[in-house]
Formats: C-alpha cells, sequence, structure tokens
C-alpha cells in the first residue's frame, strides 16, 4: 500500500466531490420521523437519497449494485453491493459499513452567521446540521474502498447500508435486516462511521454505547387554567408534583439516578480504558463543553466523568410543554405540565427492564392523585463491544499511527445506535470497527454543528487500511467466529439519538 496515494486520492475526493456533496445534503431538511410526521409528504427524504445515490452510482466500481430498498410505510434504506476483489475470496464473508441520512431538528442557539440548513465553512469546518451525523459515512465508506481499488489493493466484499430512521431510534431498520439478510451474508467485519471522538488528533473508536429510555412525562391537575391568587394554596401545582415526581428518579443534589436496578457493574476493561483517555484527553474531558463562567463539572476526578458520560445512568429533560412564554405568561395556575425525558442507560442494562423500571416509579402513588402519565417513546439497549481481535487490534492501531502519527484510544460513547446491538445478536462472530468524526466543540444535535473536514479525510484512509488488513486477516483465517456480542438486544432507540 502506497500511503501517499492513499492520502491522496481520499484528500483530492474529499476538496472535490465529498464536501461539496455534503453543503448540498446539509441545505435539505430531512428530519428524522420523530421531529417531522409528515415526512414522506414533504419529500426531504427522498431529496437526501436522491443526492446520495445519484453519487454513489457516478463512482466508477465495476458491478456494484446501488438500490433504494423501500417496505410499505417505512423510511427508505440505501444498499450498496460492492464486489470482492478477483483474488479476495468469495462466499458469505463481507465487510458491512453502516451509516444514516435522517437528522436531527433544527434546535435554537445557532451564531448569526449560521443555521441548521444554511451550509458555511469556515477554514477546516463545515458547519450546517447532518454534515458529521451522519451524512459523510456513505462517501466516507464508498471513498475508502475507492482509495483501495485505484491502487489495485484486493478487499472483500463490502455492502454498505444507510438507513434514514436512526435519529428516531431506528425502528424501521430490523425489517430491513431480516429483509436483507440473504443478500447481506455473514459480516466479519462492520463499520460504523456514526461515533464520536475524544480529539482530532488520533484515531478514537467506540468501545461502548449507552442505552436510553425516555418519552413524555404529563402531570395534569386541572381541565382548565384557574386565577393563580384565586386557586394557589388549595390546587397543588402541576409543576411542583413534576418535580416530586423527578425527585423520584434523580439525586437533584448530585445527578445520581436514584432507582433501583439502573446501575451496573462496570467492567474491569473499561475502567481501565476510561482511566487511559481521561490521562490522555486531561481537562478536555468537560474543556470541548461551552460552560458558563464559574461553572463546573459534575466531579472533580476527570475518570469519575468518563465513567459518568460512558457507563452511568443520567437524566436530561430535553423538552417542556403546557407553559407559555415569559412575554405572554399571565398570573395563572396553569392546567398541566408536561416533559420530555431522556435517561441514558448502562449499555448492559436491557432496555425494556429499564423503561418499566422508569415507568413503574412514576406512575405509582401521585401525589394528591394527580393525573399522570408517561407516554414511553424509547427502551433501547446499549451496546458493549465484543472483545478486539489481535489482526483488528493491530491493524486499528497501525492505521492510526500511519495517518495521525499517534496511537488509537478506545473509548465508550454516551450516545444510542441501535443497530450495534443489534447486529451483534444477529452476527455474533463480527468484529466491530465503530468510529467518527464528532469531536470536540463538534456539537451534534444542538446548535452550530460542524464536520472537522481533515478529521473525515483521516478516518476515511484509516477505514481504508482496515479494510486492506481485513482481506490479510482472512486469507490467514482470522477473521471468522472470532467473538461474541458482550452487548444487549436491540429495541427502539438512538442516541446517537
Amino acid at each position: 500500500m502506497d500511503i501517499s496515494r492513499i492520502e491522496h486520492f481520499v484528500g483530492r475526493k474529499w476538496d472535490e466531490e465529498i464536501v461539496p456533496q455534503l453543503v448540498e445534503y446539509i441545505r435539505i431538511p430531512n428530519k428524522s420521523p420523530m421531529f417531522d410526521k409528515d415526512w414522506a409528504a414533504h419529500g426531504h427524504m427522498d431529496a437526501a437519497v436522491e443526492l446520495m445515490t445519484t453519487w454513489a452510482r457516478a463512482q466508477d466500481v465495476p458491478g456494484m449494485q446501488v438500490e433504494v430498498v423501500r417496505l410499505d410505510g417505512r423510511t427508505p434504506l440505501i444498499f450498496i453491493d460492492i464486489p470482492a476483489s478477483a483474488d479476495a475470496g468469495t462466499g458469505d464473508d463481507c465487510i458491512l459499513l453502516y451509516g444514516h441520512l435522517d437528522k436531527q431538528p433544527e434546535m435554537t442557539g445557532w451564531d448569526d452567521d449560521l443555521g441548521p440548513w444554511t451550509p458555511v465553512i469556515k477554514g477546516d469546518r463545515l458547519y450546517g446540521r447532518g454534515g458529521a451525523d451522519d451524512g459523510y459515512a456513505i462517501y466516507g465508506s464508498l471513498t475508502s474502498i475507492l482509495a483501495l481499488r485505484e491502487q489495485g489493493i484486493p478487499h472483500a466484499r463490502c455492502v454498505v447500508m444507510i438507513e434514514a430512521c436512526e435519529e428516531s431510534g431506528s425502528y424501521d431498520l430490523p425489517a430491513y435486516v431480516d429483509h436483507l439478510a440473504p443478500r447481506i451474508g455473514k459480516p466479519s467485519l462492520v463499520v460504523c462511521l456514526d461515533s464520536g471522538c475524544g480529539n482530532y488528533e488520533q484515531l478514537w473508536c467506540t468501545t461502548s454505547l449507552r442505552g436510553l429510555a425516555g418519552g413524555n412525562l404529563t402531570v395534569k391537575v386541572l381541565d382548565e387554567g384557574v386565577h393563580s391568587g384565586d386557586a394557589s394554596g388549595i390546587v397543588p401545582s402541576s409543576f411542583r408534583i413534576l418535580r416530586q415526581l423527578l425527585s423520584r428518579i434523580e439525586d437533584e443534589k448530585t445527578g445520581r439516578i436514584l432507582i433501583e436496578g439502573m446501575q451496573v457493574e462496570i467492567p474491569a476493561d473499561r475502567l481501565a480504558q476510561a482511566k487511559t483517555c481521561a490521562e490522555v484527553l486531561g481537562t478536555a474531558v468537560y474543556d470541548k463543553f461551552s460552560f458558563l463562567p464559574g461553572m463546573t463539572p459534575m466531579h472533580d476526578e476527570l475518570t469519575e466523568l468518563v465513567l459518568n458520560r460512558t457507563w452511568r445512568p443520567a437524566l436530561s429533560v430535553t423538552g417542556v410543554d403546557g407553559m407559555p412564554p415569559l412575554s405572554s405568561a399571565g398570573n395563572v395556575l396553569r392546567p398541566f405540565t408536561a416533559v420530555k425525558l431522556s435517561l441514558r442507560l448502562p449499555p448492559t442494562l436491557d432496555g425494556k427492564h429499564a423503561g418499566q423500571l422508569l415507568t413503574d416509579t412514576l406512575l405509582r402513588d401521585p401525589p394528591y392523585g394527580a393525573q399522570v402519565s408517561l407516554h414511553l417513546e424509547k427502551d433501547s439497549t446499549g451496546w458493549n463491544a465484543p472483545t478486539l481481535s489481535p489482526w483488528l487490534e493491530q491493524a486499528i492501531d497501525s492505521a492510526s499511527q500511519t495517518f495521525f502519527g499517534k496511537p488509537a484510544m478506545y473509548m465508550g460513547e454516551g450516545g444510542t445506535i441501535p443497530f450495534m446491538g443489534m447486529l451483534g445478536e444477529k452476527f455474533p462472530g463480527a468484529q466491530f470497527m465503530i468510529t467518527g468524526v464528532l469531536g470536540p466543540q463538534s456539537n451534534a444535535h444542538g446548535p452550530n454543528e460542524f464536520l472537522d473536514i481533515p478529521m473525515g479525510k483521516r478516518v476515511t484512509a484509516c477505514v481504508s487500511q482496515v479494510i486492506a488488513a481485513h482481506r490479510n486477516a482472512s486469507q490467514r483465517g482470522e477473521t471468522t467466529g472470532v467473538a461474541a456480542v458482550a452487548g444487549g438486544h436491540h429495541h427502539g432507540e438512538h442516541g446517537c439519538c
């Protein structure tokens, strides 16, 4: 492998094709179905699919099949089948490369010259919703294969799957995997380009993903709003009752989740990895967040912060209803308060069990007999990666040294990618390379989201080298039946959601 040729090919492809493609992709407001119930009628998802498949079909790969698969009532899925090199073997073994094209909603707080659907390039950063999460995945995946073919370097058969429902929990994906199972084969390596990185200075691989339980919690006390001077002291406030219920879940002083059964024992290897990550990142563990002056993180110990983010449950309230804006809030005791709860779960905790624990905790014995309801939208199990096979660990570290000049790093991520647990169940012999470009300040799902273009190039080049190493390991018989999944099963949501 000529490393300089790989770098040149990948760099040119990004500059001349991928970045312009992502600029157009960012303009498309193809929000995930959870955030756009009329997504099919609006046509934005189809526009994104058309943009990506048109580019993919234009690539010079003999025998490549690019197909948009559509099952009734479901979001579309892009399925690309790339045959193995002539001397790279045949059979069911393959590499599965995964990404998604649906997006999170707009979010407020963008800088004046930026916006979710307004692509802006500043230096090495491409701003806008979805470029890094996860529009680049199809382009990076195909480019990593094209870079090998440009040099005549053999590779195994590759299957690329780009879904359109990930930010809503990938609830359409199991049906597609079952539908396409005979065509997928039996992947011995799964590459996912939808994760994060602790810095932009080395390759980062995700070792675990948290699960997610959450939905809409509503507390109703009246049929209509009433004068607060007349009713306060007699009618209990729906907001106060809501506070009581949230205190059943979380210690408001420390953030610790109080529900019995929500904590798990953290494996020794993950504890060691968290310690190493804390040593390498230092204060970047929390500096990457835009803390206000005087604010401090939730713990003094960096390793504890890494573990809080990757292996411990944590609650966020991400939305509220029933409250008028301050400018139009009168002296009214409101009839209800509703909030959207997002409870991150330890990677090895069963999501359905956690969802039931959350439901039971919130709905039992409602204060004052208030009408309390929880519409559970998500109950996803997280994922704990199987132990890396020696060939893959060596390939990942070699790729990081080659293209970054530093060793690869391994760390859990706080979000959820439901596809990983599902793939682990269906293909228990598969190895996983979960990586991505979402580093410090990239702010996925939030305002001013950006993609670091040099990081995208290097990650693409690293994947190319790992694909080549996979073929060599396959020739030695090292890629089959090497591991069993340590994580749980799939049900429901993301977190990359």
